[in-house]
């Protein structure tokens, strides 16, 4: 612990009884007790800022921090297609699914599911979630969180990553199980301040460390000179990450089921927007969020190519930290390294206080939606349907805290793992284009029948690890792409031989007026279109 001061640790001593304080400040009941509209979305009265700061809080985590910013060593600017796209994702579904979801009135994506499906169906997805979450998520959330404290703080060794996987469960569990929703929301407003600063204080320093002169303007100059195939967008085939983003093909494939499912139908991000005072709320908070997602690339990715320009260059200790016995590149420790060898003291107990924030509120925000799916979508209607509110927000509690439980069990197994974010994206992509084609159907065509989405679902998954495990040589992405269309051609077979010539019953009505927004929504969405193609123009 050398390289971190007493400074440095009173930094994230405060932070952490900040965040607990207001947690129990946001919790407060008001002298009445939390109904589950209370505990679980906040009681419908999140404001558009507060829902856009809490959507970037609860996705930006250790496997942005850490996972993304060592893609971005690997790979380079490539990397940032899933935060550039996820901001035009968002505004598709501002305007095309939110409306819906909310109009429903409903607690959970599974309970959408319920409504135009079946109860079946809403039970297969939510155990899908709820094992997705706990053992890839969760997991990976904890192990990354870890790995970089004892990165910055520690010597590297592995040593001190159990201990720091203690201390942030207890942080996140501490503000968020007492309150719900609410308290991770409205902290997450702080938390997304937080995690902002710490990258752009981390990226000026290393502007700074890399430069010959320590300029930052001579060393952006430095960095694209010495690593100008870095900054590609679009990658070759010939490019050794070309099986992890495969050119054009992110733009027009497999990268939009990612987004749509992860953005559209997830419990995990989606729960803010029902939370929200009303659907204007919603969708401003949802732009809000696309203009933070376009800064995340250049907090996150642009320190990871920093690291590997260092690296090239033989920049001290850059060597021992990055190169394994067996040869490999270690590209999951550009970020941690960065911050424990370039900050002073006092940032680096700042920096490290904001990456504990996008871990902590990560955490609080899975483990919340957990207990939402877990207790809304499985313990009421299958143990105990006429409960009272408490003993439901009880239940919500217990949840979370066996999840955690399992989790922390289960994080150490992880520690094999090079470049933890397509990790993640891979084996998530597993389960979301069945779950993609199934809600894309259910919305937007009446003749979609129970029957089919259930086929779909379940025949998806052998169909994704059949590309996985036959000899195709295709990049993930295009695996999920065709896994999402075979997809939906079974649930559209199935469903025209079991209802050929009528609409099912349960058929979402969809109107024009429904899909109307206001016109800040409008211009903020032409501002990200333009942005968007101002960038992929730029480093095509």
């Amino acid at each position: 612990m050398e390289n971190f001061a007493v400074l440095d640790f009173v930094i994230v001593a405060v932070y952490a009884v900040l965040i607990i304080g207001l947690g129990f400040f946001f919790s407060r009941s008001k002298g009445k007790e939390k109904s589950t509209e209370d505990y679980f979305l906040a009681g419908k009265s999140l404001p558009w800022w507060a829902i856009g700061a809490s959507l970037i809080a609860a996705n930006i985590s250790a496997e942005q921090y850490i996972g993304m910013s060592g893609s971005g060593f690997a790979s380079g600017l490539a990397i940032a297609s899933y935060e550039f796209m996820a901001a035009l994702t968002l505004i598709i579904v501002g305007k095309f699914f939110l409306p819906i979801f909310i109009k429903q009135g409903i607690y959970t994506i599974p309970e959408f599911v319920e409504r135009r499906f079946s109860t079946n169906l809403k039970t297969i997805l939510a155990v899908f979630w709820l094992a997705l979450f706990i053992f890839v998520n969760l997991t990976s959330i904890l192990f990354l969180g870890g790995k970089a404290i004892d990165t910055i703080v520690g010597t590297g060794d592995g040593s001190l990553i159990m201990p720091a996987i203690f201390i942030l469960a207890i942080v996140a569990v501490a503000y968020s199980l007492y309150g719900g929703l609410s308290a991770v929301a409205w902290t997450d407003v702080i938390q997304v301040i937080l995690l902002v600063l710490g990258g752009v204080v981390t990226t000026v320093f290393a502007l700074k460390a890399v430069s010959p002169d320590s300029s930052i303007v001579n060393g952006i100059s430095h960095v694209t000179d010495v690593a100008g195939d870095k900054f590609d967008m679009i990658l070759s085939r010939d490019n050794p990450e070309y099986s992890n983003l495969p050119g054009i093909y992110v733009l027009i494939g497999g990268l939009w089921v990612a987004n749509l499912y992860y953005w559209g139908f997830n419990q995990y991000i989606i729960q803010r927007t029902l939370a929200a005072k009303s659907i204007s709320e919603a969708q401003h908070g949802i732009v809000f969020a696309a203009f933070l997602k376009m800064l995340i690339p250049f907090i996150i990715v642009i320190p990871g190519i920093i690291a590997w320009v260092m690296y090239s260059e033989g920049y001290v200790g850059a060597t021992e930290a990055f190169e394994l016995p067996d040869g490999t590149l270690n590209n999951d420790k550009a970020f941690p390294w960065l911050i424990s060898t370039l900050l002073p003291t006092g940032l680096k107990g700042l920096v490290l206080a904001a990456l504990s924030a996008a871990i902590v509120s990560s955490l609080a925000s899975m483990l919340n939606s957990i207990s939402t799916i877990f207790t809304m979508d499985i313990y009421k209607p299958y143990v105990n349907p006429t409960a009272e509110s408490k003993k439901y927000v009880n239940v919500g509690r217990i949840t979370a805290v066996v999840a955690l439980f399992v989790a922390i069990v289960v994080s150490p197994l992880l520690s094999s793992m090079d470049q933890m974010f397509q990790y993640i994206q891979e084996y998530t992509g597993l389960v979301s284009p069945g779950i993609l084609a199934v809600f894309i159907m259910g919305l937007f065509w009446k003749k979609a029948t129970n029957k089919g989405a259930v086929w779909g679902i379940l025949l998806s998954i052998p169909i994704a690890l059949a590309f996985k495990i036959l000899p195709f040589e295709m990049p993930f992405m295009d695996q999920m792409f065709y896994t999402f269309l075979f997809t939906m051609v079974i649930i559209m077979m199935v469903s025209l031989t079991s209802c050929p010539t009528e609409e099912d019953e349960k058929g979402i009505p969809l109107t024009a007026d429904l899909f109307k927004t206001d016109k800040v929504f409008n211009i903020c969405a032409y501002i990200i279109c333009v942005l968007l193609a101002v960038i992929y123009t730029i480093f095509f």
